[in-house]
């Protein structure tokens, strides 16, 4: 059994870096070296006198190196200020050999975008991701050379390589352990579940639109827009993670059809409503939207399930202009008005647009069950009209 790639940490004293440069030379693995200096906390993690070793004896036998802004100042010998600082620091360490060298923008000052450096043979590339405002930061250099690592061994190019590592690093980040004191630990497994739940939302999807299609009831709540029904895996971060119907399901005939098989990014009309719930507390999973009309509105209210709603005329005009902006605002609106994250959203529509409820739940099948349930009701005693 060989070693399709390995990477370095942590390595205290000159004699450690030493035997690990050797050995690297001995087996000739490709190496990742994450030049650790100092932790979070401020303690440091490297001897004054193992900083010579580093550069002279580890970093030229490395295959990546991934220094962060203050660890990039010490390997370069120069001072970082900027992106173009950022750059001539990684040419500098280069010149010890390694084949790239990622200086990592965390600690740079930009206010919006953590961007960084990729070196790779007198080629320069600049990633980019949204800054994340968060505490959950510990073991990030860990995580983004394991990263870098695994995929090394998978075979990926050098720079596809990083760039993987660098979304996989992004999501432990953005859904890191708000546990214990101090700066929390980032969440490698976030990307794992994420994947994993795909196939579930996928199925679910599907077996809600089996239930609305075999059940011809369900009509009676179909809106003109028709039905949608999404499902949102766990740690979405946008529209094209949550599952719906393209298309949406209609009325054909008296008997609700799928426009189309369900897919990611299928609504990205519920998806908006689940992402905002979701970044108010909310911890649903799935959403469709229905006819609205007062009876239904007191059936979920007999349920006890929390309603409330919007006023589209009230949105500000810049919102209205502004193309996803409606749904966002609109949920902050009915949190606001029911004190307390509701189950049920509806609005009486605006020009061109039809009044509207959106129900959540744990899962899209759940919902699909709902809406049978609330259709048959509906349709054994209509006794509220809507004028």
């Amino acid at each position: 059994m060989g070693i399709d790639a390995a990477k370095t940490g942590m390595l205290y004293k000159p004699e450690v870096i030493e035997l690990v440069s050797r050995k690297v030379r001995e087996y000739g693995f490709p190496l990742v070296v994450d030049p650790v200096m100092v932790a979070k906390s401020g303690a440091p993690l490297l001897k004054p006198e193992a900083v010579e070793a580093l550069r002279e004896k580890l970093v030229p036998v490395a295959k990546v190196v991934t220094p962060n802004i203050p660890e990039a100042e010490i390997l370069a010998g120069m001072s970082i200020r900027s992106l173009e600082d950022m750059e001539r620091a990684a040419e500098a360490i280069s010149r010890l050999s390694p084949e790239c060298v990622v200086v990592k923008g965390g600690h740079a000052a930009s206010a919006d975008l953590a961007v960084d450096v990729v070196y790779i043979q007198g080629k320069v590339y600049h990633l980019s991701k949204p800054r994340i405002r968060k505490t959950t930061t510990h073991g990030t250099g860990c995580t983004f050379s394991a990263a870098i690592t695994a995929e090394l061994a998978k075979g990926a190019e050098l720079l596809e390589a990083v760039k993987r590592a660098k979304e996989f690093v992004h999501l432990a980040i953005e859904f890191g352990l708000e546990i214990g004191r101090g700066y929390g630990p980032v969440n490698p497994m976030a990307y794992l579940y994420r994947e994993a739940a795909r196939y579930r939302a996928l199925r679910d999807v599907r077996e809600a639109v089996r239930i609305l299609e075999e059940n011809p009831v369900a009509v009676e709540l179909a809106p003109e827009v028709g039905i949608n029904i999404a499902e949102a895996i766990p740690y979405a971060v946008g529209v094209e993670d949550a599952v719906g119907v393209p298309g949406r399901v209609r009325n054909c005939s008296g008997r609700l059809r799928a426009a189309e098989a369900p897919d990611f990014g299928g609504s990205s009309h519920l998806a908006r409503y689940l992402l905002k719930l979701k970044e108010l507390g909310g911890e649903f999973s799935a959403a469709i939207n229905v006819k609205y009309s007062e009876r239904v509105l007191q059936l979920l209210k007999e349920r006890g399930l929390v309603v409330s709603g919007y006023d589209r005329r009230e949105e500000p005009p810049e919102l209205k202009e502004k193309e996803g902006a409606t749904i966002p605002w609109g949920v902050e609106e009915a949190v606001r008005r029911a004190g307390k994250i509701p189950t049920v959203i509806y609005h009486l529509g605006d020009w061109g647009k039809e009044p509207m409820i959106v129900i959540f739940g744990r899962d899209a099948r759940e919902l699909a069950e709902l809406v049978v349930g609330l259709a048959k009701e509906l349709k054994a005693s209509p006794v509220i009209s809507d004028d």
